[in-house]
């Protein structure tokens, strides 16, 4: 197949290049001059784990290629990818500008029959506005679908070659037919659904996975009262086959690109209906609470931040991206340097985004090195759980006051051990 993806940002890249790898003639379209030319060159402007080599590949294989030319890429081409940004307005409703934008770019070059997908998040009954909008500016026959995607920042790669399921939010069999065709050598479980339930599938699953958190985040705040452990509870609950042990992130709350979106998205959705009072609002705002509740426990833990060197390891929203949108460190750096702390930041690989971001002000620094960064700290502060800040050598820290402490903020390593390497050990819903 002929094959278009409009955007090339993380979503669209990695579609691209996974389209390209099945043998598909595969182009990636943006306005952004700067963006394609370093994807002509292999250059990702982003950290993916796999993306940069699969991307490398199916170039010099000649299956995919980038342009900033709408004719160019839509003439010909069998199916067409809208995978653009839809970021939250300031009241939360979704902003589907760069949806229509690209609909009335793309629309005097459509093929007759071209299926156009839409694979961005958008609410319920937006496919019916695509197809208005492209009605507008051609008269050739076309189809439409929604095809939601689920991937994970730092595994999307992997997500996309290896998903659980495959969602087709269509009307039409013969749309059916072709993406069923176009999504066959993932060998996944197919669900065909309407349009409206795809889209809905997308805000539902970010939702629930976003609801969790913050469930065991209330969990963990109970557990301190009551000298309960919540990673004990979390054992002892995750075997009843209904709720399992898998996603349970006490900690300072979810971030990233989703997340906190799709939650604000379903939420202002939900009230425009007539829901206005719904989970949704809940969910978002103890989210927005939660680093600084957090924070607050801590300070009395350790006696105050002030004159404290702290040491805050994972800057990123999580492990194997630089992405920091919604990141606990964007919150929490700038209070602990309010509070008097001096800080110095380390991530393997979200440092110089970090920089773009706070930039510099007086008390934070900056190290690519782990042990720098830990060196004489009085708070060793484990944000995110990458690799590196896991299995780092902690009890050889030589330099190092008599009294520190060292805040595990996703529970992930041992009290003891901890204790072991001459830190007083503060955890998440531990008494």
């Amino acid at each position: 197949m002929k094959i278009t993806v409009v955007g090339t940002g993380f979503v669209g890249v990695v579609t691209a290049a996974v389209y390209a790898s099945f043998g598909h003639e595969v182009v990636g379209v943006d306005i952004a001059t700067e963006k394609v030319a370093s994807l002509r060159n292999s250059v990702v402007p982003f950290f993916e784990p796999g993306l940069t080599e699969l991307l490398r590949e199916q170039q010099e294989h000649g299956n995919l290629t980038f342009t900033t030319e709408y004719q160019a890429a839509i003439t010909n081409s069998d199916v067409i990818v809208i995978a653009v940004g839809t970021p939250s307005k300031e009241n939360g409703d979704v902003d589907l500008q760069y949806v229509f934008a690209s609909c009335r770019s793309m629309a005097p070059y459509l093929k007759e029959n071209a299926v156009v997908v839409v694979k961005s998040t958008v609410p319920p009954g937006t496919l019916k506005q695509v197809e208005a909008t492209l009605a507008e500016s051609t008269k050739t026959p076309f189809h439409t679908a929604s095809v939601p995607e689920f991937l994970k920042e730092g595994t999307a790669v992997a997500d996309t070659l290896h998903p659980d399921r495959i969602v087709l939010g269509a009307t039409s069999d013969f749309v059916f037919e072709v993406l069923e065709e176009l999504h066959a050598p993932l060998k996944a479980p197919v669900i065909k659904v309407s349009p409206e339930s795809a889209q809905m599938a997308k805000y539902s699953a970010n939702a629930y996975l976003a609801t969790r958190i913050t469930f065991i985040n209330q969990i963990a705040d109970l557990c301190e009262t009551t000298g309960a452990d919540v990673e004990e509870v979390i054992t002892a609950i995750g075997p009843d086959k209904r709720i399992g042990s898998h996603y349970w992130y006490p900690g300072f709350g979810y971030g990233g690109s989703c997340f906190p979106k799709d939650v604000k998205e379903l939420a202002s959705y939900s009230r425009k209906v007539g829901f206005s009072d719904n989970l949704f609002n809940k969910i978002n705002e103890l989210n927005d609470a939660r680093p600084a509740l957090l924070l607050q426990k801590y300070e009395r833990a350790v006696g105050g931040w002030k004159g404290k060197r702290v040491a805050v390891l994972g800057l990123s929203f999580k492990p194997h991206t630089n992405d920091m949108r919604e990141a606990p460190s964007l919150r929490v750096i700038p209070e602990l340097l309010a509070a008097g702390a001096t800080v110095v930041g380390f991530d393997p690989e979200a440092v110089s985004s970090a920089r773009e971001i706070l930039g510099t002000p007086e008390g934070l620094t900056y190290s690519d090195k782990l042990s720098t960064a830990v060196t004489g700290a009085d708070i060793l502060l484990a944000l995110i759980e990458w690799p590196e800040i896991l299995t780092f050598a902690y009890d050889g820290v030589e330099t190092k006051p008599a009294q520190s402490w060292f805040i595990d903020a996703r529970n992930q390593f041992d009290p003891e051990t901890v204790r072991g390497w001459g830190y007083a050990y503060l955890g998440v819903g531990r008494a």
